[in-house]
Formats: structure tokens, C-alpha cells, sequence
């Protein structure tokens, strides 16, 4: 599973977290009887993550909340996913696409057990375990590319996506950009740290092309693998976890509140051992703990919210295409946060009201922007992957290009509030990228 550290701490008092004593990590759990919940790759057009109840999503009478669960079937009103030919019985090697910034890339993975709390989802864990992965500037683009997944994480998202007519090993097969375990490139405290957290049922990979561009920029990125909320993580005592979450079948608000306290306290804890005096990767002292930020996708994005008002040291937040699930208190949020979704869901007005609840209550800077043609998956790998392996196209933004779009986008908004770098391209219509839209809040429109 590439280059892994692994550390079990139990927080000092300092760190946010409390004491507790270590416990031996959970019995092997292999979900093999799980609810078939979205497949990463299986779908054409994916709906928004977790549509939120009454009191957080406009047009909701019932109150209940629908999943984070890419449908096989566009989304009503869209056109632009159209179901590719069956996959080739000779597909070619999945890749992503090469990151825009200058600088090598190196990536490493920690494994972390935070033994102060139990497992949210797994009362029998009495530690909450999780995998991160880092990747960072590198010195060198010589050495062995990461792997993107373990085999066993490309079958059971096959598996899971009804996909049986592919090799179950493909995904991990996936030519990354990245090389395992290089060595860091920078100065001390003079890189920016981005955390990023992928959508529900998602696995931490499926942000890996949006991370190696970040690094290449000069930044590092975390991804965190949050543990039972995905279809499959490896640990590096060859044990698996499935989406235990996904088997609760009451998604209501306060599941999904639990999802948002969950994210929250994991992305503190990841912090904590980051920024330590004795931190678990020998490169975080490259990392200024006084510029960190967040963005994420989907339920990651809604997350992102959670943290900032959890963790003052999240200093700016980008929701990428997620239903606003975690509201935003009337005392207001004052760090800088961004918008970035589908037109057809999240344009004001739309489909998904719990932008605009959140929006009346962002009191800094703020954008909301939408992207023409794009579909939920679009921001993501998977948009990326499925086409190349056959199972998926867009006609009216492809991917590469929805790829191009958010990476632009995300590093413009991190280097403007992280690095205080004008970036016009956040304040008006964008000739390179006509497709994204600023939109405005009080008159609905987007132009």
C-alpha cells in the first residue's frame, strides 16, 4: 500500500483531545452483506451528497435526508451524462492527469490511532483509527510512483459499483503522478497545509489528482480517510474496514450531524499530530501551522464548515458541490469560504437550498460559484477514471476539463487567503474558464 508511518498516540490535554489509556485495534471487519450503496465509478450522473433536513435544505417538507449515492441515471433535467459504449475487454491503464504546479511531487501515508475517543460508528473500537494521505513537494521525481489504491480497495469498489466485467485489481493499477516516500522539498514552517476530505462512501484516492496539484504548487495536502464512512480502507496490518455507516438506514439530520462532528474531530486530531512538537512525519516541520486551510467534496465539503467552527486553526474552507448539512450558527463565520458546485444543484434558487442558509451567515469573504455542465462526480477522480475505463462520459463538460476547472479554482482561493496573492480570477467572469459562473446570493442570478 506505497510508503506508510504509523503512530498510536493518546493526546495530551494540550491537544484538544484528552487522556485515555491504548486498547488493541478492532476485530477484522470485512463487510461482505453491506446495503450495495453508490458505486465510486458506477454512475453517469452523481446527485448532491446528503440533501439536508427541513431546517437546513429549502423545499424539503419531510425533513428526511437522501445519501451521498451517485446514480446510474442522469440526474432529471441533465443532459450531459450519456452512458459510454461496455468497456473494452482491453482497457488501457487508468492515469491521472499530470498536476500543473512546477515541483516534484512525493507522497506518504500515516497510519494514526487516536485512543481518547472510541469509534463513532463501531462502539466495540475503542480507538478511532484512521489512514491519511499526505503529499508534499519532493526534491526529485526519481523513485517509484505511488500506487493510487490496494487491490482489495479496487475490488471491493468494483464490487460495490456492480462493475463485474472489469479487472478487480484496475483501479489500483492507476498511474499516479506522485512518488512514494521522496523526500520533502522546502524550508521549515514554509509550506501551507490543505486538509481535504472526500465525499461519503468515498475512498481518500478519489481526491488524489486535486492533492498532487496542490503539492506541485508548493503546498501540503492530507487527505484523511474517514474510517467506516467509506466503501474500503486498507490498514497496514492488512485489516479492512467497509462503510459501516452506510448501513444505517435512517439518514437523518442527526446522522448527518454525526458525519459533521465526526469530520470535525478527526480533522483536529490530524492537525494535532501534524503540528506536535514530535510530529509522526518527519516533513511536517516544513509545515507553518499558522496556515492551514480545508476544502472538501460532497460530505467533505459540508465538513469543512464543521471544522472552522470546531478548530480556529482552519483558517479558510471550500465546500466542493455538498449540501450544506452543518449550519453556520447566527453568531456568523468570519474566515474566508468558498462555494464551488454544479450549476443545475447549487445555483441559488436551485434544487439545493442550504447554500443560501449558510451564505446569509459567512460574514468574511465569500464567493459562490457554480460551473456549467458539471455533474457531482466532476470534480473528483472518478469523473476522470470512469471515462477512461469506458463506463462514462460527459458530453457537455469533460472531465479532464471539470479537473482543469477545480484545480484552478481551489489553488486561486488557497493562495489568495494562505499566501495573500491577488487572484482576479476569483472576482468576475474568467475568459480562460467561461464555463464557471460568481453568483449572486440576494438577486439568484449567476453570470
Amino acid at each position: 500500500m506505497g510508503h506508510v508511518i504509523e503512530r498510536e498516540t493518546t493526546p495530551s490535554p494540550a491537544s484538544g483531545h484528552g487522556a485515555g489509556a491504548g486498547n488493541p485495534p478492532p476485530p477484522r471487519r470485512l463487510r461482505r452483506d453491506a446495503t450495495a450503496v453508490a458505486a465510486l465509478l458506477a454512475f453517469v450522473a452523481a446527485t448532491s451528497c446528503a440533501s439536508a433536513s427541513a431546517s437546513h435544505s429549502a423545499g424539503s417538507a419531510s425533513g428526511s435526508v437522501a445519501s451521498d449515492i451517485p446514480s446510474r441515471n442522469p440526474s432529471p433535467g441533465s443532459t450531459s451524462s450519456v452512458p459510454a459504449d461496455p468497456p473494452s475487454t482491453r482497457i488501457g491503464t487508468p492515469y491521472l492527469p499530470k498536476p500543473t504546479g512546477s515541483q516534484p511531487v512525493g507522497t506518504t501515508s500515516i497510519y494514526l490511532k487516536d485512543t481518547s475517543r472510541t469509534d463513532p460508528w463501531v462502539p466495540g473500537a475503542k480507538a478511532r483509527e484512521l489512514m491519511v494521505s499526505l503529499w508534499y513537494p519532493a526534491k526529485s521525481r526519481k523513485g517509484k510512483r505511488a500506487p493510487y489504491m490496494t487491490p482489495k480497495e479496487s475490488e471491493l469498489t468494483l464490487k460495490d459499483g456492480e462493475i463485474t466485467n472489469l479487472p478487480l485489481a484496475l483501479l489500483s493499477k492507476t498511474r499516479t503522478n506522485a512518488i512514494s516516500g521522496a523526500r520533502p522539498a522546502g524550508h521549515r514552517r514554509g509550506l501551507p497545509l490543505i486538509v481535504l476530505s472526500p465525499g461519503f462512501t468515498k475512498p481518500r484516492s478519489s481526491l488524489t489528482a486535486l492533492a498532487e496539484d496542490l503539492a506541485s504548487r508548493g503546498y501540503v495536502a492530507a487527505v484523511i480517510g474517514h474510517t467506516y464512512e467509506n466503501i474500503a480502507t486498507s490498514f497496514p496490518d492488512g485489516r479492512v474496514t467497509t462503510c459501516v455507516a452506510c448501513e444505517v438506514k435512517q439518514k437523518d439530520q442527526a446522522f448527518w450531524d454525526k458525519v459533521g462532528a465526526t469530520r470535525a474531530a478527526d480533522v483536529s486530531y490530524v492537525l494535532d499530530e501534524l503540528t506536535r512538537a514530535s510530529p509522526i512525519w518527519k516533513g511536517a516541520e516544513l509545515i507553518n501551522p499558522s496556515r492551514i486551510a480545508m476544502a472538501g467534496h460532497s460530505a467533505g465539503g459540508a465538513s469543512a464548515v464543521g471544522a472552522m467552527l470546531k478548530d480556529p486553526r482552519v483558517r479558510a474552507g471550500i465546500n466542493i458541490d455538498g449540501t450544506a448539512f452543518v449550519p453556520v450558527p447566527e453568531s456568523g463565520l468570519s474566515r474566508p469560504f468558498l462555494f464551488l458546485g454544479t450549476r443545475a444543484t447549487h445555483g441559488p434558487g436551485g434544487k439545493d437550498g442550504s447554500w443560501e442558509q449558510v451564505w446569509r451567515n459567512l460574514t468574511g469573504w465569500k464567493r459562490w460559484l457554480v460551473v456549467a455542465g458539471a455533474e457531482h462526480a466532476s470534480f473528483t477522480d472518478i469523473s476522470v477514471l470512469a471515462e477512461q475505463i469506458g463506463i462514462y462520459r460527459n458530453t457537455d463538460l469533460p472531465p479532464v476539463r471539470s479537473l482543469e476547472i477545480t484545480r484552478a479554482y481551489v489553488a486561486a482561493f488557497f493562495d489568495l487567503h494562505l499566501r495573500a496573492k491577488p487572484q482576479p480570477l476569483l472576482d468576475g467572469p474568467s475568459t480562460r474558464y467561461p464555463e464557471v459562473e460568481l453568483c449572486d446570493a440576494d438577486q439568484k442570478t449567476c453570470a
